[in-house]
């Protein structure tokens, strides 16, 4: 095993390892309980969740592995904050959207080669690159390994509160 098989593999690893704790976390809630603040006035779990699922659907044509899956998820997820309108998917359509975009996006991060983790994203061009070799796949896929458990942390003071 080379080098750059262990980074990749480790990165694929972590990666996997955060979103199983995210789909546990998520689980976890009914779909009353994901309407809880994760602090007063602050976003909803449900919001939290919708957002990941916004941000992984991205992550697919970012990463070269095909075209997005729920791109109606980006108004109400990313676009606008939290509330900004009444919510237009319900909480069963939201869980089955994350089950669905990250089935696909994990199955292509394991299955591509670890080579191919260096190279570019689809979000820079050639020339910039060239300049920037480190706006590759892996740094893509470590950011948001980063930002699932950042959110985690986030879903745990709801948690944590009403412990």
């Amino acid at each position: 095993m080379t080098q750059n098989d262990l980074f990749a593999k480790s990165a694929v690893a972590s990666w996997k390892l955060h979103l199983g704790r995210a789909d546990q976390t998520f689980a976890g809630f009914t779909d009353a309980e994901l309407q809880q603040e994760i602090a007063p006035g602050k976003n909803r779990i449900f919001y939290l969740l919708g957002h990941l699922t916004a941000v992984h659907d991205r992550m697919l044509p970012l990463l070269g592995f095909g075209t997005r899956l729920h791109p109606e998820l980006d108004e109400a997820f990313i676009t606008n904050a939290d509330r900004a309108a009444p919510d237009r998917v319900s909480a069963g359509e939201l869980r089955q959207a994350w089950s669905t975009v990250n089935a696909a996006l994990t199955s292509a991060i394991e299955a591509l080669p670890s080579e191919d983790w260096l190279t570019k994203h689809d979000a820079v061009s050639t020339d910039d690159f060239a300049k920037e070799p480190l706006r590759n796949r892996l740094s893509v896929l470590l950011s948001r390994t980063a930002h699932v458990h950042y959110h985690l942390g986030q879903v745990r003071l709801a948690v944590k509160k009403d412990s």
